[in-house]
């Protein structure tokens, strides 16, 4: 039995279906009883549980291993995700992987910073881990799609510059798998990075091909609040827009046997109601 928290998330939903592919048996942890039509026939045993008020409470009777996402720029994680650690030791789970970031060490970003104090307090556990760190997802367009097709504009909230090296959920989640079923990868941080570094004009290019129509890429600040969700925007992107967010695809490539997917490849396969259109 494989757990998998967050898992009415997009992330956790897409490990939980790469997981239920694969045949193994799994354990989705959701914060809350509302319906989860994205999980409903993937046979995963569906279970509520407070992970960000009660981490050291997480079902793990019976897990042979936990896959640990914690809730997207959540103030709680670099507390959270030790206690989780150490239940899941306490439980004797054979196996713990984090889902992290790709350099967590970029600590203006408060939520790198928490995810970079998680992965220091592996070592201290007690229970076999692997670190999973991937970059920002390819994913992250679909929902522009519907009015990029419209307006032909594809808005970039890190300005039209700096390049990001994008991956395929759907490879993240395959990297996934391998690290919670695989042996010999114990004590590994592995980086999940997109196969091209792409400029804000490059994925409006690409969308433009995909789309059949001409699209320009426009830079677009987006408002933020002061809250730690706001913040954690705000520097993401400023450090983005300054730096960009690329990396090697070498290690997402060892893990899947096969190059990771393009920016393209992602494009192609998008049908029209994930990529919002009618």
């Amino acid at each position: 039995m494989i757990v998998v928290t967050a898992a009415g998330g997009k992330t956790g939903t897409a490990v939980v279906r790469a997981l239920r592919a694969r045949g193994e048996d799994v354990r989705a942890v959701v914060g809350s009883a509302r319906p989860r039509p994205a999980l409903d026939g993937t046979g995963a045993e569906v279970v509520v549980a407070d992970l960000v008020g009660a981490p050291g409470g997480l079902p793990l009777a019976g897990a042979d291993a936990l896959y640990l996402i914690w809730p997207n720029v959540e103030p709680s994680e670099a507390a959270g995700a030790p206690t989780a650690f150490r239940a899941a030791a306490d439980a004797g789970v054979g196996r713990v992987v984090y889902h992290s970031v790709l350099r967590p060490q970029l600590r203006s970003m408060p939520h790198h910073a928490a995810k970079d104090r998680a992965e220091e307090a592996l070592d201290g556990v007690g229970v076999p881990w692997r670190v999973l760190q991937p970059c920002a997802y390819a994913d992250n367009f679909d929902a522009q799609l519907a009015t990029v097709a419209d307006t032909g504009e594809l808005r970039s909230p890190w300005g039209l510059r700096t390049a990001q090296s994008l991956v395929d959920l759907r490879d993240v989640a395959e990297a996934a798998v391998v690290l919670l079923t695989e042996d010999g990868l114990d004590g590994g941080t592995f980086e999940a990075v997109g196969p091209q570094p792409l400029t804000a004009p490059d994925l409006a290019a690409a969308v433009g091909t995909h789309l059949g129509r001409p699209v320009t890429a426009v830079d677009s600040r987006p408002a933020t609040g002061e809250d730690y969700a706001g913040r954690c925007l705000r520097t993401m992107f400023d450090w983005y827009r300054a730096h960009g967010f690329t990396g090697s695809p070498r290690v997402l490539t060892t893990l899947l046997g096969r190059p990771p997917r393009t920016f393209a490849d992602h494009l192609a396969a998008l049908t029209s109601d994930d990529a919002g259109l009618r």
